[in-house]
Formats: C-alpha cells, sequence, structure tokens
C-alpha cells in the first residue's frame, strides 16, 4: 500500500513517544522517573468531575453543534472578557477535541502551498509538522538562550517575506517556560499590524505563571492586532483536564467558519459530556489554581536549584508552564561508562533513560540540541530522585 507523501514529511510526537516508553519500562517493573510528560499531575477538580457526572446521568450523550453548544461558546466569550479584556461573538468562537486539534484546524483552514509560518525556536514540537501537514513552509527563528527565548522584533521584521502567512508565539512557552511581557508583545504586535500577517497566540499556560508575572495577550493590544490574532487556549493544562479534550479558538469570524466546515468532516462537536465539564471549569471556583501555582513554583525552585548546582549543565528559571530546559552541551564529546560518546541531546537522553531510567525529552524535537526539556509536573519526591539520578549519570561520564 502506498502511502500519501505528506505521511514522510512529518514523524511522531518525540514527547508522547519518550512518555509511552517510560510507562511500557513502568509496566515492566521498571523504576523510571519520568520528566517527559507535559500534564499536570493533580487530579481534575472535583466540581468539574461533577458536572460530567450528571450530564452522563442525564442522557447528555448525543450530538452536539460542531463548533460547541451556544452555552459552551457564551463560557469561552466572557472567559476571555474577564481574563484578556477581550470581546467576541459566538461567531468568533469554535471548541475542539483539544488544543491541538484546534492549531491543526487553523493550519487546515488557513495555511497552503507557498505560505510560510514563522516559528521561534525552541518550538513545541507539532508546531512545525502542523504547518507541512498544511503544505506551508516552516520557517524556523532560532531565539537566544541569553536572551530569555524570546524572538526579538527586529527577528520577526528580518524573516518576514512576501511568502510570510503567519507567526506562531507561545507564551508562556513549551519547552522553555519563557514568557512575553506586555511591552515585548506590544511591540511584536507593532510589526505583525505594519507588515500585515497573521499571528497564532498558543495560550494554553497563560495561568502558569510566577513571580508576580502579569500574562496578557497580543490581542488586547488594539483591534488592528487583534483582527489579525488567532488565539488559542485549553483546559489541559490550568485546569488538569489533559484527557478530555477541550480546546477552543478566538478568531476572524471567517476563519472560524472554515475550521467549523474542516471539523464537520473530520471529528464533528466536542465530547458531549465534556462541554458541561468545560462549562464548569471556566465558570466555576477557580480557588484550587493558586495551591497548584504555588507547588507548581516551588518544585520550579527546587529542580532550577539542583540543575545548576551540577557540573556541566546551566538552567534558566522559567518564567511560566511547568518545565524547565536546561543547557547540557558542556558535556557533549564525554563518554558514557559503556564507552559511548554523547553527541547531541539525543544520545542524552538514550543514556539517561537506558543507563538511570530517567525519561526527558531531547531538545532536538524542539530546534535546539543544547538541551534537554524536564516537566516538573510530578511530585518533589520525584523531582529530588530524578535530579539525583541525573548528577550521577553526569559524574559517571568521562
Amino acid at each position: 500500500m502506498k502511502l500519501a507523501r505528506r505521511v514522510s514529511s512529518i514523524k511522531p510526537s518525540p514527547t508522547l513517544a519518550i512518555t509511552s516508553k517510560a510507562k511500557a519500562m513502568k509496566a515492566e517493573g521498571i523504576d523510571v522517573v519520568g520528566f517527559g510528560a507535559g500534564e499536570p499531575d493533580f487530579d481534575t477538580p472535583e466540581h468539574i468531575k461533577a458536572a460530567a457526572k450528571k450530564a452522563l446521568d442525564e442522557g447528555y450523550t448525543k450530538y452536539t453543534p460542531v463548533p460547541g453548544t451556544p452555552e459552551l461558546k457564551d463560557a469561552v466569550i466572557e472567559k476571555f472578557k474577564r481574563d484578556n479584556g477581550l470581546e467576541y461573538k459566538r461567531e468568533n468562537i469554535i471548541v475542539s477535541v483539544g488544543a491541538k486539534h484546534s492549531i491543526y484546524n487553523v493550519g487546515q483552514a488557513l495555511f497552503e502551498e507557498g505560505d510560510e509560518i514563522i516559528i521561534p525556536a525552541p518550538y513545541w514540537v507539532s508546531y512545525p509538522d502542523i504547518a507541512l501537514l498544511a503544505s506551508a513552509t516552516p520557517v524556523i527563528l532560532e531565539t537566544k538562550e541569553e536572551a530569555g527565548f524570546k524572538l526579538t522584533p527586529e527577528q520577526l521584521d528580518q524573516a518576514i517575506t512576501p511568502r510570510t502567512k503567519c507567526v506562531v508565539l507561545n507564551s508562556p512557552s513549551n519547552p522553555t517556560g519563557a514568557a512575553y511581557s506586555g511591552e515585548e508583545l506590544k511591540r511584536i504586535a507593532d510589526v505583525i499590524v505594519r507588515r500585515d500577517i497573521t499571528v497564532l497566540s498558543d495560550d494554553i499556560y497563560e495561568k502558569l505563571v510566577y513571580d508576580g508575572f502579569r500574562f496578557e495577550s497580543i490581542a488586547s493590544f488594539g483591534e488592528e492586532i487583534k483582527k489579525r490574532t488567532i488565539v488559542v487556549n485549553g483546559l489541559s493544562k490550568a485546569y488538569s483536564m489533559t484527557g478530555w479534550r477541550i480546546g477552543y479558538v478566538a478568531a476572524d469570524k471567517n476563519l472560524v467558519a472554515a475550521m467549523t466546515n474542516i471539523q464537520s468532516q473530520s471529528t464533528s462537536n466536542p465530547v458531549s459530556f465534556c462541554d458541561k465539564a468545560a462549562i464548569e471549569a471556566l465558570n466555576g471556583p477557580k480557588e484550587f489554581m493558586k495551591e497548584w501555582v504555588a507547588e507548581f513554583d516551588r518544585r520550579r525552585r527546587t529542580i532550577v536549584d539542583r540543575l545548576n548546582k551540577i557540573s556541566g549543565v546551566s538552567c534558566l528559571l522559567p518564567q511560566g508552564a511547568f518545565y524547565v530546559f536546561p543547557n547540557f552541551s558542556k558535556l557533549y564529546g564525554k563518554k558514557t561508562p559503556s564507552g559511548k560518546v554523547l553527541d547531541g541531546s539525543s544520545s542524552l537522553a538514550a543514556y539517561l533513560l537506558e543507563d538511570h531510567k530517567v525519561a526527558s525529552v531531547p531538545g532536538i524535537a524542539f530546534g535546539a540540541d543544547d538541551f534537554q526539556r524536564l516537566s516538573y509536573a510530578m511530585s518533589m519526591k520525584n523531582i529530588e530522585k530524578g535530579i539525583g539520578r541525573i548528577e550521577e549519570a553526569v559524574k559517571a561520564l568521562h
């Protein structure tokens, strides 16, 4: 059977692959510390689960409108007004099967052959492949560790060509935890408006910020940037609802209509009873978030402190999300006890997993081979154990 050419242009998600391998090893009774998974270790709050249970008990299990029910759209609209000072109508909102599906739908509706999609690196692993699946060309812009892994307005301006369709911004970022201030976003917005391109703003980690940082959406800096902005968000990270698969987009009504047509021919509606849980999440109590963020902050400081004490390793303190992105490049060229030479992030990740039972995601998957991504969405006990194993792994090199 001859497969479509598009399949050969993409690769499986490395983060999911690492997580799957770590889980398989655990199932065999191997004690693996998994820093790979990008999901909170907290349970979905009880009031949200109760809303889904109630929906099931009441038989709310049938088809619903493809882009989400009016009630769910209204909850999303109210969220944007309350949290971001943004006004949208129902025609500007579509709810999909997770934020990844939302971004995929954007690509299918907006990108085409000949389009260039600017993606700052380090990037979330799926952005380039989603562009490729839409026959567009990912244009990777490398950001610097010393600049906090953030795209500058000058970089963006220089990278724009007549073929540029869109730039992708993810703040706070997966994998680095970098977050753009309001002033930084305003300067980038000025370039986007002046050069008349579109921005896809992936705001999935907006609630997970530290040290008094104030999240702002790039769409909030005036009507000109708002009409050029596609805002993507969802419930996976802030509400610990990764498996519920609820993501949403706010954008120009014509784009939303096109995405709705595409979704009608693929997944149809989001899962019906998850609608009710999503409404409760968006409209209901959120006190739990303060506790979660405080705990993530405690872990963040611990893991960064421990990593920076390892000889040859350096790690910036992230502003948001629940990842650290330590630099291991000073270890490259060294040999493992078995004689293998570490020649990059993939060989280092393999060494950590196979020899020391620590699962991390190699930085090359994010376009930055000097680094590893470690998630601290795990217990402090496991963080301490896992970093201890990394310390042992580094000491064993020669």
